[in-house]
């Protein structure tokens, strides 16, 4: 894994494409930006049911940290960033691959 963060990291890899750059890797499959983008409205849509998702996989955000995500990708993987003390690669990664197995699940 960090190895895998840490060559994203160096490829200059957008904060929207490294998740997906990853997720293709390890699973063989290809995702697209605007699949990310489709994804994310779907999950910004049904946040209601997706943040118990989000608490089950990251169980240290707290009820707050949830309220103020509101579905955006970006306030997720800063709030895992904070919560777990990890990089910001590692929180993209980590977020890139429950979003694939979230989708696999849609």
């Amino acid at each position: 894994m960090r190895s895998l963060a840490m060559l994203a990291a160096c490829a200059g890899l957008t904060a929207v494409s490294l998740p997906l750059v990853a997720s293709a890797q390890t699973t063989g499959q290809t995702t697209t930006q605007s699949d990310a983008k489709t994804i994310w409205e779907k999950f910004k849509g049904s946040w209601g049911q997706t943040k118990g998702a989000v608490k089950e996989q990251w169980g240290k955000l707290t009820d707050d940290d949830l309220l103020a995500i509101e579905g955006r990708r970006d306030q997720l993987v800063g709030k895992i960033q904070t919560r777990y003390g990890i990089s910001k690669e590692e929180a993209e990664v980590q977020v890139g691959q429950w979003e694939q197995r979230r989708f696999r699940d849609m």
